[in-house]
Order: structure tokens, then C-alpha cells, then sequence
């Protein structure tokens, strides 16, 4: 019976039993059930099965845009089947590099009569690491439409809780076996004899295992390992739990308590716990009768935290510059080698981006080489999209004899950087001596090569684009100023900071005639692409209308108009000044730009009054007032834009009243370091969170100077 609207529990207790039920008959090892959280397109966790709560913390929401196996079947409503680490390693390298260990799962979505409801995910130990066949998938897809179906029936949405139900599959036991007859063996063995349960939790232990570890029983009954024996705190043997909790797989370490007494712990796992056996001495020196048990591979745990650790480092890299730096200073010693070599694909060759523990000469004959070169792996591994790892000089020589003789290198881990199906270059770890890769280091290598790749693209386009619009910059700004006589001037633009955003700064020197120039500063609004073009139709407006003998008011209003008809959504701060150097006197019109500075001698400076007009490009017939004012001989005017006073928290008056006292104050032997000392002044940390200009005119008494 179905349950009615108001039976939530009813509904709980239906999905939890549909989901043991399809762990229980396709023999997964882990089960979980996730419901869409609407409007925030989000999966949630709902109900899992086969691992305990904690595991499930970076998995309880998926947004829908995330690469993942099940919201790629969610979104694309079919079944995603990933047949063992080596895949979702390819396909899914974020995943992989969260899960390193080995299964197959399948990701099927809960299409119901109305909309897809979420999806289901199972997973089975490695020896299913396999391609689904059509009985299966046919079973998975039915049992996924009987959980859509108790959904569709429901008046509203789903309940979701906060943190997912933990359920248990129940498994058969052997009907002669009671609690005591199991207790009573385990105590007449000599070897110790511990259970855990999913949880980690310590459920059994038996007198030889508490005399192994030193502990009384009571004392670590409902403990985990880890917590209440500190010698075992070591991220090293919680992964092994870890490893066998969702692996399936029987795994075995060596420990040592202090002082000197060496254990060897042997995990057996199954659908309800994990049984530990204890024995004394190392595994080597365990007795020869013990049946095989596939040993995990060295500190996992660690590794898989350098992955987290590099993959986090890798999100921040800006430019191809800070990714080989990261490689060399992070990657290189996480896994033991000693150099590398890191290609980018363009135009049909592999040029290197970056390397290290390399020759000048090996570099040169490595460089460019075309993507079918027969000189080294790296061409072919690209193309196939499928890593190499060469653990010897002879085991490469067969394929690719050259490549041996150039580097000297003995051992190479070649991996292809390819972003949605597309190459974009390949990263070489290379060893000084022979190197077996084991099967996981092979597998995070595989999962880092997807997130490295990620971020060559990303590091890439960056360094593309940073060079084109700061090029955009650098020619809308001028080259050089002309030479005035009877003027001194120096002029410094500096950009707020490292990024791909073009400041709309911008500044000129105009000479009018022998007795009179021009200066202009300016800023437009924003910081982007649309500022710069906007900023340099500006500059050519100023130059043609005041070489055309406008007068300063004029020069302000035409370029206004110019912006109105351009029909722009950015507006523009201006300061127009005309020199007359004959007779010292200025002309000043103001777009609502800040006012200059002026020093008109040793000791004295303070700010221009200038009677500000409308910022251009905010309306049609709109005047701007003129301000005359002297320019004695020696005299210092100090154009800039509101980067060098506008600071974060910091009041504007102050820290102009500041600026002038410190114009006053400075050496103004030469005006471009004068220029310096005031920008060092306004930002002495030296990051800037706007673009700073600056233009300096000094009078030098006229024309015949």
C-alpha cells in the first residue's frame, strides 16, 4: 500500500526499504538515494546505505551544473555506468580525486510520470569493474521506476532532511551460530579478534586483541581505533578503514605501539562491519599459514590529502607562469620526482610552457615537437587521452630509444591534459632512478592530470587575454608627450592590480601653439574592455576640438555631445587645462573630475579650486564653467585621478589634505620621481584597488626656456 499525503514517515520508510532492497539484490556495497531540491537545482542526499554518515559529507549536495556521474544522469535522464577508477578518473577527475579508490558504480535517475524526481547511485567492490550488461541495466533502470513511483504519487513536494538516513542492509547469518558459541571461539585463539562496525566503532574485542593493544576491553568498546588509542591517530590507518569500507577489498597494515611492540591488523570487511584481526610482529613475520590478503598501498590517506590540497592550489593559478611554479614547488615532491617538463598543445606541436630538472639542451630538442613525434610518448599519449608510466630506462627504450639518451632520466609518468575531449597540452614527471607506480599513485596521477589540465586551459586563455587588452591599454594611452617649451612634465599610469580588467584612466599633452598647451585627465566608469574604447574616442574628441581652437568650455561641451550621440551607458570625469605659458595663467574645465593640486613653491601646495561641470555623456545642452587661475615660474600643477586619494575606509579630504602636504614636502629635483613619491605615498603597501594617473607640469618661465 502506497502511502497517503500526510504519511511522511510512511514515505520515508517505503524509499529506505526500495533502496536496501535494490542494494540487497544487485549485491552492492553502498547505496544512496538522492532527491532534487527545488528551486535551488540541487541534489539531495536523502538516504544511503553501506557507508557511515561521515563519508557522506561532500556528497549530501550536488548542484545539477556539477561534473558528476549522477548529475549527468539526472540532467540527461539515462543511466551512467563507470566501470572502475581508471574511467571515472578520465571522465569525472574531480570525483575521482575525492574517491581514489576502486569500484564500479552506476548513477540512475528517477524519472517518475511528471518530472525526474533524482537520481540513485550504486557502487560495487572492484571485481565488478566491469561494463553493465543489458539485464542489468534493464534491473537497475525497474528498480529506479519503483522508487519514482512512490514519489509520483506524492500531493507536494518530497520532505528532505537535513542529513541523510543511514540504513542497514541486513545480511544472512549461519542459523547455528549464536553470540556466545562466537565469543567462545574468538577467546581460544591466540591471535587478538576486533569488530567494527560502519561507523568505525569499536563492537567486539577479545581478551588477546585488548592484551595486543594495551587497553582493557571496557575501554575501547565504542570507541573508534584512532580516538582511544593515540599510536593509531595517524590519517595513514583511518584510511585503511576507509579504503576497505568502500572498496570492499580486504586490506592489512603494520603498526607500532609504543615502545617497541610491532601489530599487524588484517580488515576483513562485508555489508555489516569490518572483523580486524590482531597478531604480534609485522606482516612478514605473520604465520606462513595465513591465507593471502592484498596489502593496501602506502599511506593512501596522504596522498589523497596532497590531491585535495593541490586540487584547492590549482583553483587559484592565474597564469601558466604560477602553474609550473606550482608543479615544480608541490607536484614534483608529493610524488617523488625530480623533474618536469609541461607542454602546451598549439597549432599541432607541443611547445613547453615550463619545466625543471632539465638541460638547456634537452628543453631545445624537446620543444615544439608535432603531436605524431616518434622521439617521445608524450605526442601519443595526447592523442590517445590515456596516460603512461614508463618505471625504466629499458621498458622506454623498446618504443621510443632517443628519448632515453636525451634526458637521462630513468623513470617517467607522461600525462595527457585534456579538457571535454579536447588536448590542451601534456605534463612529464620524470625520476632520477627506476620508479614502480603502484596502482594508486597511478590513479591520483590520472586524477591530477584532469585538474592540471583544467587549469593549463584556464591559465592559458588568461595569459591570452591579459596580453590583448593591456596591448588595447598601452596603445590607447600615449607612446611619448611631446616636447613643450617652457614646460617640464612627467606622467605615471599604474593599473589596479594583476587581472584581465582594462582601466579607463587615461591622459595627454596637447601643444596649441609656441605660447600655450594643453593637458587632459580623465577617467571613465568602469573597468572593462567597452572603458578602454570609450576612453580613447574620448581622447580623440579632447585632441580634435582643442587643436581645432576651441576654447576649454567648448572642448568639454562637444566631446559631451559626442558621448550622448555614441548613446554610451558610461560616464566620464574630465579635466581640461589650457597653459598660457607667456602670460603663467590657466584655463580650467572641469567634467566632475577631482580637482588638481598645485605647488607654487617650496613648502606651500594645496588643492586648485575648480568649479565643477556635469560628468560628460549625462545630457545634452550642458555648460561647464571656466576657472582662471596664475602658473607662476617654478610652479608645480598636479593633475590625477581619484585613485590616488580614494582609498577603502579612508575619508577623501584627509587623505587629499595629506597629498598636498606631502607635495609640499617632497624633493622636486625631477618630476618622474616626484611622480613615484607621490604614488608611494597614496598606496605605501603598493596594492591598489584602483588604476592611479598622475601628469605633473612644471613652468619654467616661457617659451624661450
Amino acid at each position: 500500500m502506497r502511502p497517503g499525503p500526510h504519511e511522511g514517515g510512511a514515505l520515508d520508510e517505503a524509499l529506505g526499504s526500495a533502496l536496501t532492497g535494490v542494494v540487497r539484490r544487485t549485491g552492492a556495497s553502498i547505496g544512496g538515494l538522492f532527491l532534487t531540491e527545488e528551486p535551488r537545482g540541487v541534489l539531495r542526499m536523502v538516504a544511503v546505505c553501506g557507508v557511515p554518515q561521515e563519508f557522506t559529507a561532500p556528497w549530501r549536495r550536488l548542484p545539477l551544473t556539477a561534473p558528476a556521474p549522477l548529475t549527468e544522469a539526472v540532467r540527461e535522464h539515462r543511466m551512467v555506468w563507470i566501470s572502475g577508477h581508471d574511467e571515472m578518473a578520465l571522465r569525472y577527475p574531480r570525483t575521482a580525486a575525492v574517491l581514489p579508490y576502486r569500484f564500479a558504480l552506476a548513477a540512475i535517475p528517477l524519472v517518475g510520470a511528471r518530472r525526474c524526481w533524482g537520481g540513485l547511485v550504486l557502487l560495487w567492490p572492484d571485481e565488478r569493474a566491469r561494463a553493465a550488461s543489458a539485464r542489468e541495466r534493464g534491473h537497475l533502470t525497474a528498480s529506479a521506476h519503483q522508487l519514482a513511483r512512490l514519489l509520483d504519487d506524492l500531493p507536494g513536494p518530497p520532505h528532505l532532511p537535513e542529513l541523510p538516513r543511514v540504513l542497514r542492509v541486513e545480511t544472512e547469518r549461519h542459523p547455528l551460530v549464536t553470540g556466545m558459541a562466537a565469543a567462545d571461539f574468538l577467546e581460544r585463539l591466540p591471535e587478538g579478534a576486533v569488530s567494527l562496525d560502519l561507523e568505525g566503532r569499536v563492537t567486539f574485542v577479545s581478551t588477546a586483541a585488548a592484551r595486543l593493544l594495551g587497553r582493557p576491553v571496557r575501554e575501547l568498546l565504542g570507541t573508534r581505533p584512532w580516538q582511544s588509542l593515540p599510536w593509531l591517530d595517524d590519517p595513514v590507518y583511518e584510511d585503511r578503514y576507509r579504503t576497505v569500507v568502500v572498496s570492499r577489498t580486504p586490506a592489512s597494515f603494520d603498526a607500532l605501539r609504543p615502545p617497541d611492540q610491532w601489530l599487524t591488523f588484517r580488515l576483513h570487511p562485508d555489508a555489516s562491519g569490518i572483523s580486524v584481526r590482531v597478531l604480534a610482529g609485522r606482516e612478514q613475520d605473520a604465520e606462513p599459514a595465513a591465507p593471502p590478503v592484498r596489502r593496501a598501498a602506502p599511506a593512501p590517506t596522504g596522498r589523497l590529502y596532497q590531491l585535495v590540497h593541490l586540487a584547492a592550489a590549482l583553483t587559484e593559478i592565474v597564469t601558466v607562469k604560477d602553474l609550473v611554479a606550482l608543479v615544480t614547488s608541490q607536484v614534483l615532491p608529493a610524488f617523488g620526482a625530480q623533474g618536469m617538463i609541461l607542454s602546451a598543445f598549439d597549432a599541432g606541436r607541443l611547445s613547453i610552457a615550463g619545466h625543471h630538472g632539465y638541460s638547456a639542451e634537452a628543453v631545445e630538442r624537446l620543444d615544439a615537437l608535432p603531436l605524431d613525434t616518434e622521439l617521445t610518448p608524450a605526442g601519443e599519449v595526447l592523442s590517445a587521452g590515456v596516460p603512461a608510466f614508463v618505471c625504466s630506462p629499458a621498458e622506454l627504450a623498446r618504443s621510443h630509444p632517443e628519448a632515453v639518451r636525451i634526458s637521462g632520466k630513468q623513470a617517467w609518468a607522461f600525462l595527457p591534459l585534456v579538457v571535454s575531449g579536447r588536448p590542451v597540452g601534456c605534463c612529464i614527471l620524470s625520476y632520477d632512478r627506476p620508479h614502480d607506480f603502484s596502482a594508486d599513485e597511478r590513479a591520483v596521477l590520472t586524477s591530477l592530470a584532469g585538474l592540471v589540465a583544467q587549469a593549463l586551459d584556464r591559465a592559458g586563455l588568461y595569459d591570452t587575454q591579459y596580453r590583448l587588452v593591456h596591448e588595447l591599454q598601452q596603445a590607447l594611452l600615449p607612446s611619448t608627450l611631446p616636447p613643450v617649451p617652457g614646460l617640464e612634465v612627467a606622467a605615471r599610469y599604474l593599473p589596479a592590480g594583476h587581472g584581465l580588467e582594462v582601466g579607463g584612466d587615461f591622459y595627454d599633452l596637447l601643444r596649441l601653439d609656441d605660447g600655450t598647451a594643453a593637458a587632459v585627465i580623465g577617467d571613465v566608469e568602469g573597468h572593462s574592455v567597452a572603458a578602454a574604447a570609450l576612453m580613447g574616442q574620448v581622447r580623440t574628441a579632447v585632441h580634435a576640438h582643442a587643436t581645432a581652437g576651441a576654447a576649454p568650455d567648448q572642448v568639454m561641451a562637444r566631446t559631451n555631445q559626442l558621448l550622448v550621440d555614441l548613446d554610451s551607458e558610461l560616464l566620464v570625469a574630465c579635466l581640461y587645462v589650457q597653459l598660457d605659458l607667456t602670460g603663467h595663467r590657466l584655463l580650467l574645465a572641469s567634467a566632475g573630475h577631482v580637482p588638481p593640486l598645485i605647488r607654487s613653491g617650496p613648502g606651500r601646495a594645496g588643492t586648485l579650486d575648480v568649479e565643477p561641470g556635469p560628468l560628460l555623456g549625462i545630457g545634452s545642452r550642458v555648460r561647464y564653467p571656466v576657472t582662471a587661475a596664475a602658473l607662476p615660474a617654478g610652479a608645480i600643477l598636479a593633475l590625477h585621478t581619484d585613485g590616488l586619494v580614494e582609498r577603502p575606509g579612508a575619508d577623501v579630504a584627509r587623505t587629499t589634505t595629506e597629498l598636498a602636504a606631502h607635495l609640499a614636502g617632497a624633493d622636486d629635483g625631477d618630476l618622474t620621481d616626484l611622480a613615484d613619491s607621490l604614488v608611494r605615498h597614496a598606496w605605501p603597501g603598493g596594492r591598489r584597488t584602483d588604476d592611479v594617473t598622475v601628469l605633473l607640469l612644471r613652468a619654467l618661465g616661457g617659451p624661450e626656456r
